[in-house]
């Protein structure tokens, strides 16, 4: 069986087995595929789709394609992951929290994509920051503080660098087949045994449609069970910003104000609570997942989730003083500006999509791969759907690098925020679970 053999049978609607979907990934990581094949070979896919059977053979072929991290460590090694939305730092809170608790948190996470921002760059808004770390350097630090965010190495799933670059030019981004296989051969490969996945759904996400959220999730919890990691899913609200600031640094801020000064009555905490209290019972630290989600919920206000967080952050080469002195490290922006409401009204509607491009046109986010950027510039006290406000509240701040900047970010998010007379319905944080 060779690489043409195998299109053929995807494209036929003939069944793949485990053997030929190895060889295939094998391929990619080696080159033997042709980029032609490899295009081929995604869009058969998008438009046949794959057997539940064949997408958990194809996503373990992915993982196999490189380097399988094992841990030998006295309590699970768990993670979480977010499908991608704006101002959701929810990593930089949850890792910390659960390393707190007990479990272990090999977290190897992305930079930012489209509108989304990404965890790696908001750690690296920290100075001397690095989130590209030897294997063996990751397996130290989480062995010694329970919890370590990283920049995934060439050597996990290679298959899927591949793959992925391909389809992000031949059209079959959407195929949730290999979206699903995508996202969990890197997280596989980290050796998980527990796994909860928060799948967003909204003006802010890539899935826009509740319907569309409940098939990623759905696709995504029953393969990572099939591989073996326990795996649930919350289809989670992104129809505003998970927290009020969008941007690298701004959102470290926020961050720290939880951790350091309690300021956990927001989404942003209810949402990092919801996850750790499900992955909780998932990898069996806990029967009860209502005493789960207030332990995690401790955490951040005792100050062990903090203790954590600027150990880890020391080990990546941040400042060994973070934790007490957070406002004085973090870069800040030249121009600061808020914009007020025009007229009173209830804040009634929000574009996402439209406000995390408006601080990725700002310079806090890639228009192309490779870019730099600057984690200074972004969005705080941004507004939340529900309130109200008077002639001249604010309806969020700009931090920019010049007054054009500013001027084009007034622009975008008065165009992203609708203010209406009609109190308007609060979307709930989370739409359903999903268990396979």
């Amino acid at each position: 069986m060779d690489a043409r053999q195998i299109i053929e049978k995807l494209r036929d609607h003939q069944p793949l087995n485990e053997a030929e979907l190895t060889l295939f990934a094998q391929g990619l990581a080696s080159g033997a595929v042709t980029d032609a094949q490899a295009g081929a070979f995604a869009m058969a896919a998008l438009l046949n789709g794959m057997a539940d059977a064949e997408r958990v053979a194809w996503t373990l072929a992915m993982r196999d394609s490189g380097e399988v991290m094992h841990w030998d460590l006295p309590a699970p090694a768990i993670d979480k992951h977010s499908t991608g939305g704006v101002g959701d730092c929810v990593s930089l809170l949850l890792a910390p929290a659960l390393a707190a608790l007990g479990a272990y948190v090999p977290m190897v996470s992305g930079r930012g994509l489209g509108h989304t921002g990404g965890t790696l760059d908001k750690l690296e808004a920290i100075p001397g920051l690095k989130t590209e770390v030897t294997d063996a350097r990751f397996h130290e630090i989480v062995e010694q503080v329970g919890c370590a965010i990283v920049s995934a190495t060439g050597s996990i799933a290679p298959a899927d660098k591949r793959l992925y670059a391909i389809r992000d030019v031949t059209g079959t981004v959407e195929s949730i087949d290999l979206i699903t296989a995508s996202i969990l051969s890197k997280k596989l490969a980290a050796g998980l045994e527990a796994l909860v996945l928060d799948v967003k759904c909204g003006s802010g996400a890539f899935m826009k449609t509740a319907e569309d959220a409940r098939a990623l999730a759905q696709s995504l919890v029953t393969t990572a069970n099939g591989a073996g990691c326990k795996t649930s899913a919350l289809i989670t609200d992104m129809n505003q910003p998970l927290c009020p600031s969008l941007g690298n640094a701004l959102e470290v801020m926020v961050v720290m104000e939880a951790l350091t000064n309690g300021e956990v009555d927001n989404i942003l905490c209810d949402a990092t609570c919801a996850l750790g209290g499900e992955l909780m019972v998932l990898c069996g630290l806990s029967d009860d997942i209502d005493q789960a989600t207030w332990a995690v919920r401790d955490t951040l206000t005792d100050g062990s989730a903090a203790e954590r967080f600027g150990r880890m952050i020391t080990e990546l080469g941040g400042p060994a003083d973070f934790v007490d002195h957070w406002r004085d490290r973090l870069p800040s922006a030249p121009v600061v500006r808020d914009v007020v409401a025009e007229a009173p009204g209830y804040a009634a509607q929000m574009d996402g999509h439209a406000l995390g491009m408006a601080v990725v046109h700002l310079g806090g986010g890639r228009l192309k791969g490779g870019e730099k950027i600057d984690p200074a510039v972004g969005l705080s006290n941004v507004c939340m759907i529900g309130e109200y406000l008077d002639e001249d509240s604010l309806i969020a701040t700009i931090h920019a690098r010049s007054v054009e900047d500013a001027d084009r970010a007034e622009a975008a998010i008065r165009a992203a925020i609708r203010l209406g007379q009609e109190t308007p319905v609060e979307p709930p944080l989370v739409y359903e679970k999903v268990t396979g």
